[in-house]
């Protein structure tokens, strides 16, 4: 009958490998991973009571156990790595339309400027010489002179500085008096009027509606005038007696005489 200890020897070498290749095993156990530990099914030691083909199969679930454990590691470094690049392409989204909503609201500012400014446009567009100003005293006036002269040809086209209707025309000053000839008043629409005096022809009507830069009258040399040019006048009101610097108001509006 063969020795005991002979029968077990092959038995203790299999079951030092298997101890040795279950470490790993172990250890996801240890560290909660999760894996059920493999039993024989009658309660006994698997190293003791497994058959060869049982430790090879047993081995190859440790080993599937740890692919998995791995795979699980990589595809949430991935998605962290996705998440994280995510949120910087959203960052960088949003900063880049913000950079584009600034750009868009200066550009627009700097449009609404612009268009401000050319709102607003000089009586005569081509060359004048400025032959008297606001306030000027002398022979040539009663008063202290009410407005700007531009010395200009007669037949020079005349326009409107701003937007709005007409409210006087004609001879007489329009009302105002023979000494301003032919003239024109315009309310603007902010409130504002323009006078337009001595001029050779008046193009428009009352109540008729302008726009900035049309042609309204001709120059000329009518009424109480020394020579051909284009009397102009900002006033508060529509008459005589109401007039401002118009050098200095149209230079608020961006234009300059």
């Amino acid at each position: 009958m063969p020795s005991t200890t002979a029968n077990r020897a092959p038995r203790l070498r299999t079951r030092a490998a298997m101890l040795a290749a279950g470490v790993g095993f172990s250890a996801v156990l240890a560290s909660g991973g999760g894996v059920a530990a493999a039993a024989d099914p009658t309660g006994g030691d698997l190293f003791a009571a497994g058959t060869p083909d049982t430790l090879a199969r047993y081995t190859l679930g440790l080993a599937e156990v740890h692919q998995k454990a791995a795979e699980a590691e990589v595809k949430a470094a991935a998605e962290a790595n996705r998440a994280a690049e995510a949120k910087k392409a959203a960052e960088a989204k949003k900063a880049a339309e913000a950079a584009e909503a600034k750009k868009v609201a200066e550009a627009e500012a700097k449009a609404a400027e612009a268009q401000r400014a050319a709102s607003w446009v000089a009586p005569i567009s081509g060359g004048y010489t400025i032959s008297a100003v606001y306030g000027n005293s002398g022979d040539r006036w009663a008063a202290g002179h009410s407005g700007q002269d531009f010395a200009v040809p007669t037949g020079t086209p005349v326009r409107s500085v701003h937007s709005g209707t007409v409210v006087k025309a004609g001879g007489n000053g329009a009302g105002d008096g023979p000494a301003y000839g032919n003239a024109i008043v315009i309310k603007h629409d902010d409130g504002s009027y323009a006078q337009y005096a001595h001029l050779s022809q008046v193009q428009v009507s009352p109540g008729q509606r302008v726009e900035t830069g049309a042609q309204i009258a001709l120059s000329g040399n009518t009424g109480n005038s020394t020579g051909p040019h284009l009397h102009f006048e900002i006033r508060t009101t529509p008459n005589y007696g109401s007039s401002v610097d118009p050098a200095s108001y149209l230079r608020g509006k961006g234009v300059d005489l």
